[in-house]
């Protein structure tokens, strides 16, 4: 875009008679025509793709809101520029190529942070910071002023490790740093997109790591870019290199080996999203497999954090790992003048009688015991949806076998204790009168 006109300072009164010219007039209805061929252009894009805004470098929730539209509108005003300046002397359009590119960048670089990066405060104040400073860099690019401002940055100079160093020279590396980092967290972002579309279950958790490792890696990649761009020089970070060793050595032993163990568990399937486990007591589907923690949640709800070196080094039962059956048991306890069989009957029917309860394999009951009270059987069926709930179906079960018990007149007995007493009772009261005066001499 070698077109694009600067305005000195001192000629801004004549800048501005120039914009009220007829010929102007022409130039708003061209960049009008542009903006509405991109209008359509990016409704027509976005309808036929059907991405989410939330996910979409190109989309926003409104059309204007994502890159697509100011990437079109200054490609078709650009091309107008070039078409129309051979035969009518511009002024607008001139003005309003830079206004787009700043309107481009602005939105490529705040679309790439939401999508990367997850909502905070600082998120949004590298937001409008890369906003200010773009649009301060157009109005002294238009003004003019820019230029003087280059070469009095240029003016203040320093030495770092014997190379000379300017204000220009830091200022360019530290933009050119940011933009890397973009590019980085923009492409780990798209791979990690792909890995995990249209995933679940075992290929999920292994897709997961793959992403996490190609983020590190492009993301450390894109921070080594950045650094040497400053100006700063990689062999310095042999030293540090060393001393984060001597660190993890000493104090990051934990830390090293949550990260370690986030990968072994990735890697070998041991543990995949959406299994249901039991660890210290603690029972619930497993939702996010992280480099350094895995998040299991409850069926009440309760999230728990456990670090991955748990996973590893601890005893863990995936109630998932080769099948998602799991076994449910109820225990009954009926009189003993009860027909065992009529019993049986009953509970595996109150059983079925449930949609979560599986027909195959079929629920059993069984005379396990010839108890204190009664007839003692137990009834065991098995269930696919743990994180729908447990004790719930539990309960509809429970309630099925009484209701089926009582309309059968069949009696649960009541705990039931035998107490024995002494039959000669004057033998009793003599050995208390006789320990009574024994005492008393």
């Amino acid at each position: 875009m070698t077109t694009t006109q600067t305005f000195p300072a001192d000629d801004l009164k004549e800048w501005f008679t120039l914009m009220f010219t007829p010929s102007v007039l022409i130039e708003v209805v061209v960049l009008l025509v542009c903006c509405g061929m991109a209008w359509g252009m990016t409704v027509l894009v976005r309808g036929k793709t059907h991405q989410l805004a939330e996910k979409s470098v190109l989309f926003g929730r409104r059309v204007f809101d994502g890159v697509l539209f100011p990437l079109l509108w200054l490609c078709f005003t650009f091309a107008a520029l070039i078409m129309m300046r051979s035969g009518l002397k511009m002024h607008l359009l001139y003005v309003a190529v830079p206004a787009l590119l700043s309107l481009f960048v602005i939105r490529l670089g705040v679309k790439i942070l939401q999508v990367t990066l997850t909502e905070s405060p600082t998120v949004r104040l590298i937001e409008r910071t890369i906003s200010w400073l773009v649009w301060l860099a157009f109005v002294l690019w238009v003004s003019g002023v820019l230029p003087l401002v280059a070469n009095e940055m240029e003016q203040v100079k320093w030495k770092v490790s014997g190379h000379s160093m300017t204000l220009m020279t830091l200022l360019e590396g530290v933009l050119t740093a940011g933009v890397v980092l973009l590019f980085s967290l923009w492409m780990s972002s798209a791979v990690e997109a792909k890995l995990l579309s249209n995933t679940s279950g075992g290929e999920l958790s292994l897709r997961k790591a793959a992403s996490n490792a190609v983020r590190a890696v492009l993301v450390f990649v894109g921070l080594l870019l950045s650094l040497s761009m400053v100006g700063i020089d990689l062999t310095a970070l042999s030293v540090l290199g060393g001393a984060v060793g001597v660190g993890i050595g000493l104090g990051l032993q934990k830390l090293a080996s949550n990260y370690v163990s986030g990968f072994v568990i990735l890697t070998e399937r041991s543990m995949r999203i959406g299994d249901f486990v039991r660890v210290d007591n603690f029972e619930g589907r497993i939702t996010e497999i992280n480099t350094r923690y895995t998040v299991i949640r409850s069926a009440g709800g309760r999230e728990s954090i456990v670090p991955n070196e748990m996973l590893v080094t601890s005893r863990v039962e995936n109630l998932t790992f080769s099948d998602s059956l799991i076994a449910q048991q109820t225990l009954v306890t009926v009189g003993y003048e009860s027909d065992a069989e009529l019993v049986s009957q009953l509970l595996v029917k109150a059983a079925l009688a449930q949609s979560r309860v599986l027909p195959e394999p079929a629920p059993v009951a069984v005379l396990t015991a010839f108890g204190v009270n009664g007839l003692d059987f137990s009834l065991s069926y098995w269930i696919t949806d743990p994180e729908n709930g447990q004790l719930n179906i539990r309960s509809d079960v429970n309630k099925g076998i009484l209701a089926a018990l009582r309309a059968h007149h069949i009696d649960i007995p009541y705990p039931q204790q035998v107490v024995h007493e002494a039959k000669n009772n004057q033998n009793i009261s003599n050995q208390k009168l006789s320990v009574g005066t024994s005492a008393g001499t």
